[in-house]
């Protein structure tokens, strides 16, 4: 079977229709075009979806089997949303068993996500869909006024703008600008770290999921919430750690802190992961092979972060001679389970895609 594949990169449908993805089917794809299109009629992604049913039209006209479906991401487009597209087109293809795969696209965007596709199935092609406009109306005040409309632009040119003339008019006029100069540094340096990482949209995606896991009754969420508490139960014993140190340098209590909580820490990524994969097995009726990869990794990094703390107080004279092998162990056995972390992974990978070549042959 082939399907007929239409990527909303940025998550329009969701944000604007309100439609969830992943969308599967003829009628659900047309149901959903009509609701963005109705919302934003300027919206390309619109003419992506309507092209798409076009080609499941011609593709079955000439006999063939196909399905279309719609992988959406997030607004907040990078490493986040194309997970999502990830984790949805593997939803699909466990429901529908395609072997090959045709991409609709409205711009090189979406495009960025071929190599999502190809991983999986056979891609046989991409259709680029280009929107006809009328010259007349595209001005510059005109395209600059529907571009500030768009909130994903907007939250990236408009409020940081609007942060820096707030705090500074602020601090003006009760004068202390130079604190304002300060609280603006600080306040930027946080935004563009949330910025960069995702880091907002990952905290409201896992309030979501955690609502969701609620309403469901799923283990995950009183997993998740362990693992929350021993983050803060290793903030609390690093925190002792700092203020128990006594006279001891600054830099030798900053270390201490780290030690003394690394280990809750470790122990908190291993809960998390625990409650997903369980959560997983629960909905695909099988336990994820992620998990093992993951594990191995966390318990890897924690081993090399441990090295690592141990041998700056070693090169710093807080620690003695004779713990240097374990601080050597400890890294070598870190970087050990990591990469075999990467192999167990390529392995994975490998018999998935003999897994699809067999499926592939076998019809």
């Amino acid at each position: 079977m082939r399907l007929v594949v239409c990527i909303d990169r940025d998550d329009d449908l969701g944000r604007k229709a309100g439609v969830v993805g992943p969308v599967v089917g003829r009628p659900a794809a047309l149901e959903a075009a009509s609701r963005l299109g109705i919302v934003d009629p300027e919206d390309s992604d619109t003419n992506a979806i309507f092209a798409a049913v076009g080609l499941l039209d011609e593709l079955r006209g000439a006999g063939e089997e196909c399905e279309v479906c719609i992988l959406t991401g997030s607004p907040k487009v990078g490493v986040l949303s194309d997970r999502r597209v990830a984790d949805q087109f593997d939803h699909v293809l466990a429901d529908v068993h395609a072997t090959s795969a045709y991409l609709v696209s409205d711009g090189a965007e979406d495009e960025y996500l071929f190599p999502i596709l190809a991983s999986r199935v056979k891609v046989d092609g991409v259709r680029r869909v280009f929107v006809r406009q009328n010259a007349s109306i595209e001005s510059t005040y005109y395209t600059l006024v529907r571009a500030l409309k768009d909130p994903k632009l907007r939250a990236k040119t408009v409020l940081p703008f609007a942060l820096v003339l707030l705090i500074l008019g602020m601090a003006a006029a009760g004068g202390v600008l130079i604190w304002g100069v300060i609280g603006l540094a600080i306040l930027l340096g946080i935004y563009l770290i949330f910025w960069t990482f995702d880091i907002d949209e990952a905290l409201i995606d896992s309030i979501r999921s955690a609502s969701t896991d609620i309403r469901q009754g799923s283990v995950a969420f009183g997993f998740g919430l362990f693992a929350v508490a021993l983050v803060g139960v290793g903030f609390l014993e690093g925190y002792n750690a700092y203020y128990g140190g006594g006279t001891v340098a600054l830099f030798d209590r900053v270390v201490q802190f780290l030690q003394a909580g690394l280990l809750w820490w470790i122990f908190a990524s291993l809960v998390w992961e625990s409650g997903r994969a369980i959560r997983r097995m629960f909905s695909r009726g099988r336990f994820p092979r992620s998990f093992v990869v993951a594990t191995t990794s966390i318990i890897g990094i924690g081993l090399v972060s441990y090295g690592i703390v141990y041998l700056v107080r070693y090169i710093e004279g807080y620690s003695h001679s004779s713990q240097l092998p374990l601080l050597v162990g400890l890294i070598v056995s870190g970087f050990g389970l990591i990469i075999g972390a990467g192999v167990i992974q390529q392995h994975f990978r490998a018999a998935a895609r003999r897994a699809l070549d067999d499926a592939a042959s076998s019809t």
